[in-house]
């Protein structure tokens, strides 16, 4: 029974190691879980982009419902997804970027604050501009709090400032319907039935 025992544990390693690699070679790596969902968006205060005597806190969420882009110019698929962000936002969303630089690193950056506001106007005036304004990310310590681990990604964030989908990759009229929609359609009568509230007490 002990030599059976031994002859087998390996054929089970096997097999283990077999099934793990075969689920990560058809997994997709876009769809895995985030921890940010369900969680209040991290603290912040940055400036904007354009504008840096201009500081943003967590107050840019109260009462509306906001999709947070993070982007930059350095990224093709960013360029690729500006249309369709804009479309978006002439159907009323509310989109806000999130904007990082690799290059503006004071330890291995080449950029300056300028050459960066320079690229941007030019990329959004080919491209479209979805952005009612653009976050900053000086040190990219926001995008690391939500875990980031590229660009794009978008975020959906409620009227409490908590996160409800988190999305790698572009946003796409697929991707809308299938992981957007569905969420916006519960929170967005809970925005109504709120504004109302207010405008009844006042």
């Amino acid at each position: 029974m002990k030599r059976l025992t031994w002859f087998m544990l390996p054929l089970v390693l096997f097999l283990g190691l077999a099934v793990f690699l075969f689920q990560g070679l058809y997994s997709n790596p876009k769809e895995r879980e985030s921890t940010a969902v369900s969680n209040a968006f991290p603290a912040f205060s940055l400036p904007d982009l354009m504008d840096e005597s201009v500081i943003y806190d967590n107050s840019v969420f109260d009462g509306q419902i906001t999709l947070i882009n993070v982007w930059g110019v350095w990224c093709t698929t960013c360029a690729i997804e500006l249309p369709y962000l804009e479309s978006l936002k002439n159907q009323g969303y509310r989109v806000v970027g999130l904007y990082y630089d690799q290059d503006l690193d004071p330890d291995f950056g080449t950029k300056t604050i300028d050459r960066v506001r320079t690229e941007v106007v030019s990329t959004l005036s080919k491209f479209g501009d979805p952005y009612a304004f653009n976050i900053f990310d000086v040190y990219r310590n926001t995008s690391l709090d939500l875990g980031v681990t590229g660009a794009p990604e978008t975020f959906l964030v409620d009227q409490e400032g908590v996160i409800r989908v988190h999305h790698l990759g572009d946003l796409n009229e697929r991707v809308w319907r299938n992981k957007f929609a569905p969420v916006l359609a519960e929170i967005e009568p809970q925005t109504k039935a709120s504004t109302t509230e207010l405008g009844v007490k006042q």
